[in-house]
């Protein structure tokens, strides 16, 4: 007997959801096509977030493109370079590689947060390759960055993004620039990266190339009241915390209050992030916030959320993650890059302070540092007290990857009137994987009626909307069916056409690939203009006037109505003679 993720793979091909990429060569792993249905689905997933997160909060929330080539100083700051890796081991014999811990849980063996050199220690107790029985050998790291070159010189590095965050990282100071220095706002981001996963085997849920859903949203540290927090703070969150067994549900202001939750615009995004999930289709049940144990946080991250969904073949799995990431980011990359990401904050009233500054001699540091002077000068200008002490301490300034002596500076106390005061805003991210979200509403929606598949995804996220079936072709009823989808088309309804074969195979195509409501012209349509409207979960169906489709469907799919109240029902007989039909 097939397995459910069998079925839906088998489903996916058949009927145009999504299917190996690259299929006619072989295809390779971790790659998916997403065909005509499933690429309009996924557009709608995508819709609904920018709905809830972007739409939903103009003039603090800002929808922003950047490139999938991003440079190699990028990732270095942010720390990827270095981070970015997964232990990996290689058969001797056999020359095959695995993922060296998901290899030792597959046998069974539980780690946790071990180095390549304590993982080695396992290996040398007799674990053999499963494919040949071969000796496996040191585990080493292995960077998860695909690796280019940018133009024809081979010392011009870049990488394929394994995030979206770090573009709109790196055009903060434009964005908060352009929008009038605005010290709380939201950059949102929705695009493909890629992660060069050593043995993806999960299907959708673990691609080498996906699409992301991110969200960061920047505010000041000393000021993190959230002034939207009252529209969820009497929300509940479904939590699963660190050393809990169980998933509690917490109420927002508890979950801030107690610091479950440590930010205010975390738990808030959070919220939003439940009800998109809602919004496709997933019960209370199925879904919940797993915390992040402190040992095994991102190097950039103070506290992280998975948001876990449960899948029938693989059990809960991540759709979502939430990161409260500090001034990791925006610190590093303004250490790196030499160019001051701080804001300012005007103070009430000034303050005079005498601080050091490092004075220069421009044609001296030109002598030295050639083009990289003006980078440097500018770095120096946007010294902080800090920053001053530490470089006078170690001896030297670190700009764009150059170290500067302290002794080709010079150093003047000076007096200052301080009307402000600078700093590195904090950053709440949601990040969201759209093929994996997509997978499990699939799985979530997958059902059989009387031997046939419904596919119950929620009626505003189906592609097509609606299906229009003349109850033959001829007799006049194809040319009215015609009229109704060019009249529901021009309504901003999407719909199909389907004339071919009988009227129950042809519901239950429709009701294969998730169509919600599909519409039959037969032979009363002529006489009194009404037409059968079908209801795909529950094969209910009622007549209607072909004038009064349009405002119907818009509630059947938009608002939920039950189809019942759209119409007068069929009788028994009705309904059983278009069912056999």
């Amino acid at each position: 007997m097939s397995s459910k993720y069998e079925k839906i793979t088998d489903l996916a091909k058949r009927r145009g959801l999504y299917m190996q990429s690259a299929e006619i060569y072989g295809g390779v792993a971790g790659f998916i096509d997403y065909g005509p249905i499933g690429a309009q689905i996924k557009s709608n997933i995508v819709d609904l977030w920018k709905k809830i997160f972007v739409e939903s909060h103009p003039d603090l929330v800002y929808l922003v493109e950047t490139p999938i080539i991003t440079p190699e100083q990028v990732f270095k700051a942010s720390g990827h370079v270095d981070h970015f890796t997964d232990p990996v081991v290689e058969c001797s014999k056999c020359g095959r590689i695995y993922r060296a811990d998901h290899l030792l849980d597959e046998l069974g063996v539980k780690i946790e947060n071990l180095d390549n050199k304590d993982l080695f220690e396992y290996f040398k107790r007799g674990v053999k390759c499963p494919f040949c029985g071969g000796t496996l050998g040191q585990p080493y790291s292995f960077n998860l960055l695909f690796k280019t070159t940018i133009g024809p010189y081979a010392s011009s590095v870049g990488y394929i993004r394994a995030e979206t965050a770090q573009g709109m990282f790196t055009m903060f100071k434009r964005a908060y620039e352009d929008l009038r220095e605005k010290r709380v706002f939201g950059l949102a981001q929705i695009g493909k990266v890629g992660r060069n996963e050593i043995s993806p085997r999960q299907g959708p849920l673990r691609l080498r190339e996906f699409t992301q859903m991110e969200l960061e949203f920047f505010f000041d540290p000393d000021d993190a009241q959230n002034q939207l927090l009252a529209d969820v703070e009497n929300s509940t969150l479904r939590l699963l915390c660190e050393n809990h067994q169980a998933v509690s549900e917490v109420k927002v202001q508890d979950a801030i209050h107690t610091n479950i939750v440590c930010n205010q615009w975390l738990a808030y995004f959070m919220v939003l992030g439940q009800r998109f999930i809602e919004s496709l289709g997933f019960p209370p049940e199925s879904y919940h916030f797993l915390e992040v144990p402190k040992l095994k946080l991102p190097h950039y991250s103070k506290q992280t959320w998975d948001l876990m969904v449960k899948v029938d073949k693989w059990g809960w799995v991540e759709v979502a993650g939430y990161s409260f990431r500090g001034d990791f980011d925006l610190s590093a990359h303004s250490k790196l890059s030499g160019v001051d990401l701080r804001v300012f904050k005007p103070l009430e009233k000034p303050i005079v302070k005498k601080r050091l500054r490092f004075k220069w001699d421009v044609n001296k540091l030109r002598s030295i540092y050639a083009e990289k002077t003006g980078l440097i000068i500018a770095r120096i200008k946007s010294l902080d007290d800090d920053e001053v002490r530490v470089a006078l301490e170690s001896g030297f300034l670190e700009v764009d990857g150059i170290k500067i002596a302290v002794s080709d500076l010079g150093v003047e106390e000076v007096t200052e009137e301080e009307k402000g005061i600078k700093y590195f805003p904090n950053v709440v991210e949601p990040s969201f994987g759209v093929d994996r979200i997509f997978y499990a509403m699939l799985d979530n929606s997958y059902t059989e009626k009387d031997g046939r598949i419904v596919l119950r995804l929620p009626r505003s996220i189906a592609y097509p909307h609606v299906g229009v079936l003349p109850l033959i072709k001829k007799d006049g009823l194809d040319k009215v069916a015609r009229n109704i989808f060019v009249q529901l088309s021009k309504a901003g309804l999407k719909v199909t056409y389907d004339d071919d074969g009988s009227i129950g195979r042809r519901y239950s195509r429709l009701d294969e690939i998730g169509v919600p409501a599909s519409i039959t012209v037969d032979h009363q349509t002529l006489e009194d203009n009404s037409v059968t409207l079908r209801d795909r979960d529950t094969w209910l169906q009622v007549r209607i006037k072909m004038n009064d489709l349009v405002l119907s469907l818009k509630k059947f799919i938009f608002e939920n109505a039950e189809i019942y109240t759209l119409g007068e029902p069929f009788t028994a007989g009705q309904n059983e003679r278009i069912k056999a039909e």
